[in-house]
């Protein structure tokens, strides 16, 4: 999930908000100024019920954000690279490059989330509780009696042992602590998320056929969320397993065909040579060191009448947010670092010299060879 707007960095990591954030701040919103606060506290003006509802919609999203940073900043303490917060339609995720080193930093990073939450829930209840007993507005304690019952919520749900929720990571910490064997713990965290994301797809369809109520829709789609994360956690998890030993110079294309950074995007374009071979390009310097790389996709969204004067340096992507990896790394290791898309692929480094380009066909097609090894060939079972 790829943020939609950027919001910058907090302790250091960066954080976007996809745009389906809208969508659950809307309902949100609408549910508490049109629902809950006119029938815990009717006869008050419809702005006042707005401003509570924003407001809490707004805080609420504050403690996800929270929570997911609480992640990040504990992953980072145990040596876990994280790449960026994104908060989306079901909430919020933390993005790691890299994998805990053991259970028990598994176990840190996992649990300090819905740790969070449950303090989060427990000090919007203490607050609710002393704002009642003061001269605080009504329609204050209703909204923060409500952040209390989310955040609780959120705690209690994140704690089920089903991936990828937190619960799930403190499910295959301990399957990794019982049977030293990482792989399979994830596959059973994966099994168990799939079995909890049936249950609850189910379960709301069922609702939704009885009640027709809304609840049982969103219990629905977060089922099929579920899901799908499990059996995508569990495939990159057999798909790591595969790769585990294998270095990266293995599948790599060596020698890739390489770009100058001062060149127009005309020639660029214009020029066989990059036209018909590959889709990205690493690009190079003064001296031939790598810089960046380029896609043919960003050059052709230079507007025609820029592309003399537009160089491909303008529109590559820097160095330092490109993915790079030495030959000698293990594609297991590396796999968690690499993202989808042309503008993602891995420059392979050896040193500071460029030595080859990883892309997902390449991966594929080495995955391909060690599960169907040709006669004379090694390969596995």
């Amino acid at each position: 999930m790829r943020a939609t707007f950027p919001l910058g960095r907090i302790a250091g990591v960066r954080v976007g908000v996809h745009w389906s954030v809208l969508l659950v701040f809307a309902v949100i919103a609408l549910g508490l100024a049109q629902g809950r606060l006119p029938q815990t506290h009717p006869g008050q003006p419809a702005v006042l019920y707005w401003l509570t509802g924003l407001s809490a919609a707004v805080v609420f999203f504050a403690s996800l954000l929270a929570h997911e940073i609480a992640h990040a900043v504990v992953a980072r303490r145990n040596g876990v690279e994280v790449e960026d917060i994104v908060l989306w339609l079901l909430g919020g995720a933390a993005r790691l490059k890299t994998e805990a080193s053991s259970p028990a930093a598994e176990v840190r990073i996992a649990g300090v989330g819905p740790l969070l939450s449950l303090v989060l829930g427990g000090v919007f209840a203490a607050g609710a509780w002393l704002a009642a007993r003061t001269s605080v507005p009504g329609l204050v304690v209703e909204g923060m009696t409500w952040l209390a019952g989310i955040n609780l919520l959120l705690a209690v749900f994140n704690a089920v042992p089903a991936a990828p929720l937190d619960g799930g990571r403190l499910l295959r910490a301990f399957l990794w602590w019982w049977t030293g064997d990482r792989l399979r713990a994830t596959k059973g965290a994966a099994t168990a998320g799939r079995l909890f994301g049936w249950f609850l797809a189910l379960l709301g369809l069922l609702l939704l056929m009885r009640t027709g109520s809304f609840g049982g829709l969103w219990l629905a789609v977060l089922g099929w969320f579920l899901i799908a994360a499990a059996t995508l956690e569990g495939r990159q998890a057999e798909l790591r397993a595969t790769l585990t030993g294998v270095p990266v110079r293995d599948a790599m294309t060596a020698d890739p065909v390489l770009v100058p950074a001062g060149l127009t995007v005309e020639r660029f374009l214009s020029d066989p040579l990059y036209r018909f071979r590959h889709s990205a390009f690493p690009v190079t310097g003064d001296g031939g060191a790598p810089v960046g790389l380029v896609t043919l996709e960003a050059a052709r969204a230079v507007r025609r009448e820029r592309q003399p004067v537009v160089t491909v340096g303008e529109v590559m992507v820097p160095l330092a947010e490109v993915t790079v990896a030495p030959p000698d790394e293990g594609l297991a290791e590396l796999l968690p670092r690499i993202r989808p898309g042309g503008a993602h692929r891995v420059l392979v480094l050896d040193g500071s010299r460029l030595v080859g380009i990883l892309s997902a066909s390449d991966i594929s097609r080495t995955v391909t060879w060690l599960m169907n090894p040709g006669p004379g060939r090694g390969g596995r079972a």
